[in-house]
């Protein structure tokens, strides 16, 4: 067996191997001994090997130490547990290394990033500075553009006056020469008279409807003729649309059907003067009472005015008038004999109260007001009458005298006084509303008396947003009658003649400039020239501003313009909106008159007076350098002295002094109203006198003639004369003018009284009316005032305007000032603190008036007190009273010179509208408050500030919705001004939503003909039309217009219908003499007016006389029968009496072939109407010969290439499409086309129209993409004409509108009625 050393084998012994169960992975091999030890010595053993174990094994152990098989189990424990630890060391490590190597990516991956940041921050800054530089450029584009734009508009408007000025010599030498032709045709196949052919028809360029001498559009339908014109080139030129388009609505149906808006115009033009039909008792804005009363019944005219005068008040300030009681004492009454009678003459009422006497002092006060009442003036008479007792012949002749003429209100009164003067009052309040100032009972019983909107109601119902001062307009009215009214011509028939050139005079001119030195007659001429020119041409318009006083409301350049621009939307039948902004307004301006001066059928003639008095009158007045249009002619006057260096090139009508035949004229005019009788000597003085430069002019001679005159009767004329040769100027006349006055007053009391109204007038902003210096000077009683006033105006020191009293001219105000204010600023100061004490105790008494509006912020100004302009402009319904009657440049100055801009403006206003909201309680405060919002929402809408003015709105539709009702009326307004300011905001969406909200409730309300509804279908058209919507607008102005034109003829178009009948009365009374050709005329002039006031069976009563007496006169085959029968069939077409009506034209067209040439213009005129009569009856073949004889017609008056031709050559197209002969409709379409764009270019609306119809045929013969091609530039000519006539439209690739689609045409119905075909 051997030794334990012998167990042990060399290295490189050979033994067998067992691998380690325990998966040590690293353990070594071991040999197993043969033998073994005991168990006991092995673990003893096993232990010390444990001990000095290295890793290569058992290597030394003698046999005794070899480990037993629990040494060996723990070996390999160990062992695999080193193994384990070994890979946990080793993949922590692998783990390490692989973080770290992680690391340095991330890090290199962090310092890419941080450079592509700091590479994207470089190129962010230089985009920002290339956007920048981008908007700078775009700005400085912009303002290259603007100029650009400008000048191009400058050079369009050259050309086209160029070009219309050749087109109108071009049609005045083809009218000239077809009328010689036509003359001397009908000379050599009649060998008699020669027939003008001005005395026939119109031709298919005028009226359907006209008055004598009015020429007009195209208009579809039938017509009547009264004594036309020949329409012109010019006309056709300035239509906008043809007779009839194809897929149009051509056959108008109701009443208004065969007019159209410039028919109705020239009709009432023809007719009207410059001013409307007014009441000549309320020409002066003020409501009269004059009182005649005995001592006995003067107990009642005590207790009328003390109790009721002040009610009356209230309710004429409601309606934006005065009101005034004027009662004399029957103690002095001879002495002012001619003060009662000029007072009864400008009275609106006259009582007279009546006991058991009449006093024969009264007597011819009775008369002249009562039995001498040309102009049917209200007159009541009170009777009180006592049991028992019987009044006096004299009372009773003179009740059965005024009885028996029907001219006065009787109130017989039983009982006492107090119940008599109550009786007076209520009478005297029915006779006001109803009869004066013009409206029902109902009106005024159910309104607030002290609600500061209502005197603006009725302009806005007529003019829609458009705000309108009315009393600014009556003033103006006022100062052309007091000016047309004097007797005076001062040899002005050479001045007329040179105003006459300037009217018939070729475009371009520029104004002409009547000068002259002050009180030379400028006014005068102006005003005598402008009634010459409304006689002889009727259809000429005439627009006239008189400027008064420097710093007053006449002379304030922003106004001046707006009213200018809405006299002639007025006239047009134009409601569109109207910036106030005074910057925008001046540069609106010139786009506004040559746009509508494109419409109007005649020209327009602008006169402006004094317009040196305007502040800075060059840069405000700056238009008038621009060209103006062809048919556009201003005038203005200036004084010598004071005219702007620039204007002095225009042409000037020098106004030269009097000659001594004018001077000695004028005296002896004035000298011969007062009988006063001058001697030779005497009238040698006074021509010595006036050859001065000073003296010699009209203003000068004429006060100098009423000097002489006044105190001719009374006083030595020699003196007076010495006194008068001693005034070298008009100034120093007029102060001699007022001592004499003075002189004549009886008390100091008086004199002082007479200083106080001079120097109040004075200092006011526009005057002071009687009413309101009864109120300052509570001493001064209606007898006194009266007095002096007749005084101070029969001198023309004062005069009358809208009610108040003003200096009748410049030098007498001058005169007052060195008069009385000699002392200064500190004297003027003080009598505006008298009026400021006045009107703010108006306030104080929740008195808001036009009158306190007006004054009181102009006062403050004027006394540089911003603290107290400042309160007064927080005042809501003073600035509510400015805004609302367009003031809106007066209120925006007062806060610049408060030192408020817009937004803070804003801020304060919204602030006093919570504060006043607090307080509110009751539906009528409440109601009251939302129109304040309302007011203020308008107000910053029309400042741009859109989002500040949608919370008032919002708010007053709030209100109204709770106070009223959901459906009121109110509410409708509220959201049409919301809406309104969303269409602003270009937020189509909601605006289109709240229009339509409106348009429900006012057609629930007012029914669906009601002009609110029309307002809202105005507004709902051009919410589409700057959409792009062109045919769902043209739809809504359509239907719009209808209901206009069917208000205007129900309303008499602003009085036009009272003219109308006036005139029709004046014309009956002519034909009850024997039948004559001229009568015949008359009686044919009255069926039209009558048809015009849709009377139609009168008008066929008077036509029909008119064609019966024409028969008797003329035979039956003379052209004015033609004419006759013409207009009667033009009536049974309006009835539908469509039989009737085609008889008639036939013969009347029988006639005029025989009678006229085969060109004549009424020939066609009559073929045509025919024609259209035909196919409204369906009877289309017989209808095509006479399209083709009108086009025959037109190419032998105008040449084939004539506008008139393609329009012939249009209505016969639409014919062949109607009766589906397409092939033969397109060569007349294309030969039209053609006609158009030779004669007005490629973008006028003809064209357009044209281009339409070609694609609509085009679509139905299959060629779609000719037909998309066609439409698309027709509706590129309609935006053009949108921006022309209805302001800048938005873009065509809005997303509210669709850039390009054949909505009517193309639509799936349409496609339909195609495949059917």
């Amino acid at each position: 067996m051997g030794t334990a050393s012998s167990l042990v084998s060399p290295a490189g012994a050979v033994g067998e191997v067992i691998e380690d169960t325990y998966g040590g992975g690293g353990g070594e091999a071991c040999e197993i001994p043969v033998e073994v030890k005991p168990k006991a010595r092995l673990l003893r053993g096993s232990l010390r090997r444990v001990g000095g174990s290295r890793p290569g094994g058992l290597i030394g152990a003698s046999f005794k130490s070899t480990a037993s098989v629990q040494e060996l189990e723990c070996v390999a424990e160990y062992e695999r547990l080193r193994k384990e630890y070994e890979i946990f060391r080793v993949s922590k490590n692998n783990e390490v290394a692989s973080m770290v190597k992680k690391e340095a990516k991330l890090d290199r991956e962090n310092k890419r990033l941080r450079a592509e940041l700091q590479a994207l921050q470089k190129t962010y800054q230089k985009i920002l500075r290339e956007k920048e530089s981008a908007l700078e450029a775009k700005y400085q584009a912009m303002e290259r553009a603007a100029t650009f734009e400008h000048d191009r508009d400058k050079v369009k408007r050259q050309f086209k006056i160029f070009r219309e000025t050749k087109e109108n010599e071009i049609q005045d030498l083809l009218r000239a020469k077809r009328e010689l032709e036509a003359k001397l045709q009908r000379l050599q196949a009649q060998g008699i008279q020669v027939f003008d052919p001005e005395e026939s028809d119109s031709d298919d360029n005028c009226t359907d409807v006209t008055a004598a001498g009015a020429p007009s559009e195209y208009w579809n339908g039938g017509v009547l003729g009264s004594e036309p014109s020949m329409g012109s080139m010019m006309q056709l030129q300035q239509s906008f649309r043809g007779p009839e388009f194809a897929h149009s609505s051509i056959d108008v149906e109701g009443p208004f059907a065969n007019i159209n808006r410039d028919d109705w115009d020239a009709a009432v033009a023809s007719l009207l003067q410059v001013t409307p039909l007014f009441s000549h008792s309320l020409w002066s804005n003020t409501v009269r009472c004059y009182i005649i009363s005995t001592d006995e019944t003067q107990p009642e005219v005590t207790i009328f005015i003390r109790n009721y005068s002040s009610k009356l008040q209230r309710v004429c300030e409601t309606m934006g008038y005065f009101f005034q009681v004027v009662n004399f004492s029957t103690e002095n009454e001879r002495p002012l004999q001619d003060v009662r009678k000029w007072e009864i003459e400008k009275s609106s009422l006259v009582i007279l109260l009546l006991h058991l006497t009449l006093p024969s002092c009264l007597l011819e006060d009775c008369e002249e007001a009562f039995l001498r009442n040309p102009e049917e003036k209200p007159r009541l008479i009170y009777h009180r009458r006592e049991e028992g007792k019987v009044s006096s012949v004299s009372v009773q002749q003179l009740i059965e005298q005024i009885s028996c003429m029907n001219k006065a209100k009787m109130i017989d009164h039983v009982g006492g006084m107090e119940e008599g003067a109550y009786e007076i009052y209520n009478c005297v309040e029915k006779i006001i509303k109803q009869d004066i100032l013009g409206c029902e009972m109902t009106d005024l019983e159910g309104k607030d008396l002290g609600n500061k909107e209502d005197s603006a109601a009725p302009e806005e119902e007529v003019f829609g947003d458009v705000l309108w001062d009315a009393h600014d307009e009556q003033e103006q009215m006022e100062a052309f009658q007091q000016a047309s009214n004097s007797t005076c011509e001062l040899g002005f028939e050479k001045y007329f003649e040179r105003l006459n050139d300037l009217v018939a005079a070729p475009a371009p001119i520029p104004p002409l400039l009547v000068s002259g030195g002050p009180g030379s007659g400028k006014s005068l001429l102006l005003s005598k020239w402008i009634q010459l020119q409304q006689k002889h041409s009727p259809n000429t318009l005439i627009l006239y501003h008189f400027v008064g006083r420097p710093m007053s409301t006449s002379s304030e350049s922003a106004l001046i313009i707006k009213r200018l621009t809405l006299k002639l939307m007025q006239h047009s039948w134009l409601v569109s909106p109207l910036t106030f902004d005074p910057a925008k307004l001046l540069e609106e301006f010139p786009r506004w008159l040559e746009k509508l001066s494109a419409r109007h059928q005649g020209s327009i003639i602008i006169i402006i007076d004094s317009i040196d008095q305007i502040q800075q009158a060059e840069k405000h007045m700056k238009w008038l350098i621009d060209p103006l249009p062809v048919n556009v002619r201003v005038i203005v006057s200036v004084n010598v002295e004071t005219c702007p260096q620039a204007w002095r090139l225009w042409p000037t009508l020098h106004l030269d002094p009097l000659n001594s035949k004018d001077v000695k004229s004028l005296i002896s005019a004035e000298c011969n109203s007062a009988d006063v009788k001058l001697t030779k000597e005497q009238e040698k003085k006074l021509e010595r006198h006036c050859r001065s430069a000073t003296t010699c002019n009209a203003l000068y001679v004429t006060l100098l003639g009423k000097t002489i005159a006044c105190v001719g009767n009374t006083g030595n004329i020699d003196e007076i004369l010495q006194q008068c040769c001693q005034c070298q100027d008009t100034v120093s006349l007029y102060r001699l003018v007022l001592r004499s006055i003075q002189e004549s007053l009886q008390s100091d009391k008086e004199k002082d009284l007479l200083r106080e109204i001079l120097c109040v007038i004075g200092v006011s902003h526009n005057g002071v009316s009687e009413s309101e210096l009864m109120e300052l000077y509570p001493e001064l009683t209606s007898a006194v005032l009266a007095s002096l006033l007749h005084s101070l105006h029969k001198m023309c020191l004062l005069t009358y305007g809208c009610g108040l009293l003003k200096f009748q001219h410049l030098q007498a105000w001058e005169m007052v000032k060195l008069e009385y204010m000699e002392a200064g600023e500190s004297v003027i100061s003080a009598y505006r603190q008298k009026l400021v004490e006045y009107f703010t105790m108006q306030l104080s008494q929740d008195r808001v008036t036009w009158r306190s509006a007006d004054e009181l912020p102009w006062l403050f100004q004027q006394q540089g007190d911003k603290q107290k302009l400042h309160k007064c402009l927080l005042n809501l319904f003073v600035s509510q009273n400015l805004y609302k009657r367009g003031h809106f440049a007066e209120l925006l100055s007062y806060w610049q010179l408060v030192g408020k801009d817009k937004s803070s403006m804003a801020a304060e206003y919204f602030d006093s509208l919570k504060e006043y909201e607090k307080s509110s309680e009751g539906e009528e405060s409440m109601i009251c408050l939302a129109d304040l919002y309302e007011t203020l929402g308008r107000f910053l809408k029309d400042l741009g500030l859109l989002s500040q003015a949608v919370a008032p709105l919002q708010r007053s539709l709030e209100i109204r919705e709770t106070a009223l009702d959901p459906d009121h009326p109110r509410v409708a307004q509220s959201l049409h001004q919301l809406a309104g300011v969303y269409v602003q905001w270009k937020k189509f969406g909601n605006a289109e939503q709240l229009y339509k909200q409106a348009l429900e409730i006012s057609e629930n309300a007012y029914g669906a003909e009601h002009p609110r509804v029309a307002r809202e279908l105005d507004a709902l058209a051009t919410l589409y039309q700057k959409q792009n919507k062109y045919e769902q607008a043209e739809q809504l102005r359509k239907k719009s217009f209808k209901i206009r034109q069917k208000a205007a003829r129900q309303k008499g178009s602003l009085c036009g219908f009272a003219l109308l009948r006036q005139r029709a009365l004046q014309l009956e009374e002519l034909t009850l003499g024997k039948d004559t050709s001229d009568n015949a005329r008359t009686l044919n002039e009255l069926g039209v007016l009558y048809y015009l006031q849709n009377n139609l069976e009168t008008a066929e009563l008077f036509l029909k006389r008119s064609l019966e007496m024409r028969e008797r006169v003329l035979g039956s085959d003379h052209p004015d029968c033609a004419q006759s029968l013409n207009n009667l069939a033009a009536l049974y077409n309006e009835k539908k009496h469509y039989d009737k009506a085609e008889e008639l034209y036939e013969k009347a067209l029988d006639i005029r072939r025989r009678a006229l040439a085969p060109d004549h213009p009424s020939l066609a005129y009559t073929v045509k109407h025919l024609a259209v009569l035909y196919k409204k009856m369906g009877k289309l073949d017989k209808a095509v010969p006479l399209y083709e004889l009108a086009v025959e017609i037109r190419q032998k008056s105008f040449g084939p290439k004539h506008p008139s031709v393609a329009t012939a050559l249009v209505n016969l197209a639409v014919l062949y499409c109607q009766m589906k002969k397409q092939i033969e409709a397109l060569p007349l379409y294309e030969r039209a086309l053609k006609i158009y764009e030779d004669s007005f270019g490629q973008m006028h609306p003809r064209v357009g129209e044209t281009l339409k119809n070609l694609a609509v045929l085009s679509y139905e013969r299959g060629d779609f993409e000719k037909a998309a091609e066609l439409y698309k530039r027709a509706m590129e000519i309609k935006e053009a004409e949108t921006l022309l006539i209805g302001g800048k439209a938005t873009s065509r690739h809005s997303s509210s509108g669709d850039t390009f689609s054949l909505k009517s045409a193309l639509s799936p119905n349409a496609l339909l009625e195609h495949g059917q075909r």
